[in-house]
Formats: C-alpha cells, sequence, structure tokens
C-alpha cells in the first residue's frame, strides 16, 4: 500500500518513531466500526521518555514538544495497526493528559504541540475535537500522555 503522508514527512524531515511496545495488560490499538482506538501514547523522544511536571520546572515550550511527540507515537502507532498512514479518514478525538501542578493553567497550550502536529501530518483531516485536563501524575513521570480515536477508510 502507498504511504503519500509518510513521504510527505519524510520530505519535510520527520521520521515516525518506532512504535512503542505496550508497558501493561492492554493493546495499543483496537479497530472497531470503522474507528480505530489509539490507547494512550506518553511522551517519548528518540526511545526516552519526556518526565516533568508542568508548572514545577518544565517550560510550556517544554510540555509542547512533549505533546508533539505524543502525537508522532500516535502516527506510528495508526501505522502499525493499518500498514499506511493514507488509510486515515480524520482525527476525531484526542484527549491529552497533562501532569502539571494544582495551578497551571495552560494545559490546552500544551495540548496545542499535539493538536498542531496532527495537522501537519493529516492536514485537513488532522483537524479534530480534543479534552486537554490536568492531571496529578502520569505512567512513569512523563510529562504528557494522548490518546485517539481515528476514523479510517475501507481497506
Amino acid at each position: 500500500m502507498t504511504d503519500n503522508i509518510e513521504k510527505a514527512l519524510n520530505d519535510k524531515g520527520i521520521e515516525l518513531p518506532k512504535a512503542a511496545a505496550p508497558v501493561a495488560s492492554y493493546v495499543p490499538a483496537v479497530e472497531v466500526n470503522g474507528l480505530l482506538h489509539i490507547s494512550g501514547q506518553v511522551s517519548m523522544a528518540d526511545g526516552k521518555l519526556i518526565t516533568g511536571r508542568l508548572g514545577d520546572g518544565m517550560t510550556l515550550e517544554e510540555g509542547q514538544q512533549a505533546a508533539k511527540a505524543c502525537a508522532l507515537m500516535i502516527a506510528a502507532q495508526i501505522k502499525l495497526a493499518l500498514g499506511s498512514l493514507d488509510r486515515v479518514d480524520q482525527i476525531v478525538k484526542l484527549g491529552v493528559f497533562v501532569n502539571s501542578t494544582a495551578d497551571y493553567a495552560d494545559h490546552p497550550k500544551v495540548a496545542n504541540g499535539c493538536s498542531d502536529m496532527m495537522e501537519v501530518i493529516f492536514g485537513a483531516a488532522g483537524q479534530h475535537a480534543r479534552a486537554a485536563v490536568g492531571v496529578a501524575s502520569l505512567p512513569l513521570g512523563v510529562a504528557v500522555e494522548v490518546d485517539a480515536i481515528v476514523a479510517i477508510k475501507p481497506a
């Protein structure tokens, strides 16, 4: 199957990471009735976790980069599950979880790191509904975790 989206990313110098294996009892993706549900992908770059807490030593820009890394890992999981990013019809919804202090209020700005990258990857099909919430902690101490619901084209 062709993968025009991945070729376009390569032309822009954007490389997808290797899809991460689950760290607990779940699968990375489940396809049901034309929707692909992607399990939460934690912030990771170059095989290393991006840890930290927004509002406690981690800057907004660092949080956005962590969220961007989640977007790239979601795309890697989509490719693994579907064989090609070209099968994406629409990114339907993202759930963005931000490891933050109780008084931190810029969760939507952090989440934009992921949302903006989805549009870079998928164009108009990357525009989506979204929730961005702050949490007291995330698995493995990561800064951001994102899950996704993706409408897919028939094979």
